[in-house]
């Protein structure tokens, strides 16, 4: 660890799952550091519910970060000068504040970045938009090789860190004999069934209704259940992925079409921890909280009715001996998962951690002979205009970007309309 005075780092996130990683994170960091949070003013920014639920049980618990627009962030991080800056968030947000934000701090901070879970398969478009960083971090084994395998061929020059995911950090392997991550309500009555949903998939109306259809028989067939569908954001809220169906609206058509009990299913918001606490089976189709569940050895299903694929973000969990089916949830027949894919996906030991080390060499190398620039990967006529929009909606609130975005339609309308005569 570097020796020369306290490290800072500014962890700065865009959405909701980001920010939760990005708390995690500066729980993690080495010991004599210090942190500090602030969102990033973007359309997908999460609510104050949102933020709540990301930071509860960290240290930056206690008060909610400030939101930023592009230009009170760039100021800030010359007035607090870190040591490093975490940019967590979204590929063309990173994009932006390495290659616009920060281009040309003197001195240069240490750039990082990651991803808040599931990366399997690795992406180019996730290594592009994060090539200038000095520090790209993730998640297990697996993740660790794709990427760096990956990067070698785009010709990326950082480096990448394996970091237990934060909210895994402290629990025992899987399946071990011993005692769980503490927590508050260790003693509640385990009669829950949660469902974790997620904004992507699956895709179609249809498919999402016939999940609500599942849980709806599985509660009317075990009433000794509470059947809970856990949201990553109310319908009002944005998430970092769009959600073109979202969950709760569907089930109030189908309880209006008279098709499912309105009782059967609740909706909860916050602390999926918290959630966990009173789970006896725990189903998704995809969602980093699958790993949740499995570190509070809670049974789980993985849902393979909609494929396992890269496109359905499950494709990590073959082999996990967690897949299942609709019948399998309306049975309530929840799996154990495979230690050895355990070990080798998020649940590795944590002696395995390098992000830590390699920050701390990174830091000493900034502080002495200074780091080099890594050059953007993304150069094209449209990379650069793209980047130029996205910084326009971090310094643009986002109502003026509707109202700007409803002029702009309006004017294209009239266009059509004298052209067409």
């Amino acid at each position: 660890m570097t020796d020369r005075g306290t490290v800072h780092v500014m962890a700065i996130a865009d959405s909701d799952s980001y920010l939760k990683w990005a708390a995690g994170l500066l729980d993690a960091l080495p010991e004599g550091w210090s942190g500090e949070l602030a969102v990033v003013r973007t359309p997908i920014a999460p609510s104050p519910s949102q933020m709540r639920g990301a930071v509860q049980g960290t240290r930056n618990g206690m008060a909610l970060p400030p939101v930023l627009s592009a230009t009170a962030l760039r100021r800030a991080v010359r007035r607090v000068r870190p040591d490093v800056v975490v940019a967590a968030c979204t590929g063309p947000v990173v994009d932006v504040l390495v290659n616009d934000l920060f281009s040309g701090l003197s001195p240069r901070p240490v750039l990082v970045s990651g991803l808040p879970g599931v990366s399997v398969p690795a992406t180019e478009r996730a290594w592009l938009y994060r090539a200038p960083v000095d520090l790209f971090i993730l998640h297990s084994h697996r993740e660790v090789a794709e990427f760096r395998e990956l990067g070698v061929r785009l010709g990326v020059t950082g480096e990448v860190g394996l970091a237990t995911l934060p909210f895994l950090a402290g629990g025992p392997a899987p399946g071990s004999d011993a005692p769980t991550i503490a927590d508050p309500a260790e003693d509640a009555p385990r009669n829950r069934v949660v469902f974790a949903t997620q904004a992507k998939v699956p895709v179609e109306r249809a498919e999402r209704e016939s999940i609500l259809r599942a849980l709806a028989d599985l509660a009317v067939r075990r009433p000794d259940l509470e059947v809970v569908v856990k949201l990553r954001a109310r319908a009002h809220e944005q998430q970092t992925h769009r959600e073109r169906h979202h969950f709760e609206t569907l089930w109030n058509d189908l309880v209006a079409a008279g098709e499912v009990p309105a009782d059967a299913v609740s909706f909860a918001d916050g602390s999926m921890r918290e959630q966990l606490a009173h789970a006896v089976g725990f189903v998704t189709v995809s969602s980093t909280a699958a790993l949740e569940a499995i570190a509070q050895d809670v049974p789980l299903l993985i849902l393979s009715d909609f494929g396992v694929s890269a496109e359905m973000i499950n494709l990590v969990f073959e082999d996990s001996g967690a897949l299942g089916t609709l019948d399998d949830l309306r049975a309530a027949e929840f799996r154990e998962p495979d230690k050895e894919w355990c070990a080798a996906n998020y649940f590795h030991d944590a002696a395995d951690n390098d992000w830590a080390r390699r920050l701390a060499a990174l830091v000493e190398r900034a502080r002495g002979e200074g780091l080099p620039v890594r050059p953007p990967l993304l150069t094209a006529p449209e990379d650069l205009a793209r980047r130029r929009r996205g910084r326009l909606r971090m310094d643009v609130p986002p109502g003026a970007l509707r109202t700007i975005g409803r002029f702009r339609k309006r004017l294209k309308r009239v266009r059509r309309r004298l052209t067409s005569r």
